[in-house]
């Protein structure tokens, strides 16, 4: 004879179904949270379909610094050639001339720009 409960009923058996979802339920969870971060990982803004990109703006980025570094010894040597201790005669004939807008008559100014 079947135990009864409290109320003095038979104990119901759980629908089949109802146990099959309840059992599957955490899995499920754990499968679409697996599935969002896996998706994230290849097309997220960090993600594996984002390195090319990456890789391409490093290249330009790499460019942009090497242009930057040669206007910088550029400026670095013309600073050098303007120190007031040891000034370049010839520099610092060039920038007067060009501050100061004037030139001999027998000179030909050729403009750079």
């Amino acid at each position: 004879m079947a135990a009864r409960d409290s109320r003095g009923a038979m104990p119901r058996k759980p629908h089949p179904l109802k146990a099959t979802l309840r059992r599957a339920l955490a899995p499920a969870i754990f499968m679409a949270v697996l599935v969002f971060f896996g998706a994230y990982a290849v097309l997220g803004p960090n993600g594996v379909l984002a390195l090319g990109d990456y890789k391409r703006q490093l290249a330009q980025r790499e460019k942009q610094y090497a242009t930057l570094d040669q206007r910088r010894a550029m400026l670095k040597n013309r600073v050098t050639l303007l120190d007031p201790r040891h000034a370049n005669p010839d520099m610092v004939d060039e920038l007067v001339r060009k501050e100061l807008n004037v030139a001999h008559p027998d000179e030909v100014i050729v403009p750079l720009k």
